[in-house]
């Protein structure tokens, strides 16, 4: 009777300690109120990439003055046509030296910037075809793009984005989460730059401090990868192993059904 009541307690504490080790296993931000969120008081720009699709328009007080610069070129210069909210917007495909071709004023280098450093660019560049009076105006949109997200996700696939900005943890939402097999702390980012090189990074979104991490947000074509655990690999194996030695005694049944039924013709 002693020794159970020794036990009993030993047990309890047994039980509490793995069911926190469980929730460690699938918490995200854990530790939060240790983190200095102070970090991350800023705005995310994302950066115009080779095979970006921009769309730009330029408006003035005079259109006929804003209008050339709005004139459609041909689809050899990467150039795609397009309208919207009453005026001309034009889309141009940046290639690969992340350049485009804008009209009258060429060739622009516009890789690796912002969006409102792409239009101040831009701005600079036709000012001296404006008068003082017209005041010119250039608007750049980023078009939708792409990030992929694989493993052990709810609905593994590519997810379109359509603002200039997604997060990883927007990204996995739209995935539907990472299932109870995935490695919270070892998430593989595999990004590629402008000069086509590609990194793995790996990301504990376990930890709070992730919230200042430079790879918290997502750009154009990045791939995310959930690592199954060791547990799900061992299951399966053993569900295919199981399903194998089952089949065996089902298989000679059945070739000893066959027999008898051809003995007795």
């Amino acid at each position: 009777m002693k020794r159970i009541v020794f036990f009993l307690p030993l047990c309890l504490v047994i039980v509490f300690l793995s069911s926190c080790g469980s929730i460690k296993n699938y918490a995200y931000l854990q530790n939060i109120d240790s983190v200095e969120l102070s970090k991350t008081n800023f705005l995310y720009d994302a950066r115009i990439m080779p095979k970006d699709i921009l769309t730009i328009n330029v408006s003035a007080v005079s259109q006929e003055a804003a209008s050339p610069f709005n004139k459609n070129l041909s689809t050899n210069s990467g150039y795609y046509g397009g309208a919207g909210m009453g005026q001309s917007l034009y889309g141009y495909l940046v290639d690969n030296n992340g350049d485009i071709e804008f009209p009258v004023i060429g060739t622009v280098h516009v890789s690796g910037l912002t969006k409102e450093q792409c239009e101040d660019k831009i701005l600079n560049m036709i000012k001296p075809y404006f008068s003082e009076n017209e005041k010119p105006l250039v608007t750049v949109r980023m078009a939708s793009y792409s990030v992929t997200v694989i493993g052990e996700v709810a609905n593994p696939g590519v997810i379109q984005v359509s603002r200039e900005k997604v997060n990883i943890f927007e990204a996995l939402a739209q995935a539907g989460d990472i299932t109870v097999y995935g490695i919270r702390d070892h998430v593989k980012l595999i990004r590629e730059d402008a000069q086509g090189r590609k990194e793995v990074h790996d990301l504990n979104l376990a930890e709070a401090d992730f919230l200042n991490n430079p790879y918290f947000y997502l750009q154009q074509n990045d791939i995310v990868y959930v690592e199954p655990k060791k547990v799900k690999a061992r299951n399966a194996y053993q569900s295919i192993y199981t399903s194998y030695w089952l089949s065996i005694p089902s298989t000679v049944l059945s070739a000893i059904a066959i027999y008898l039924a051809f003995k007795k013709l």
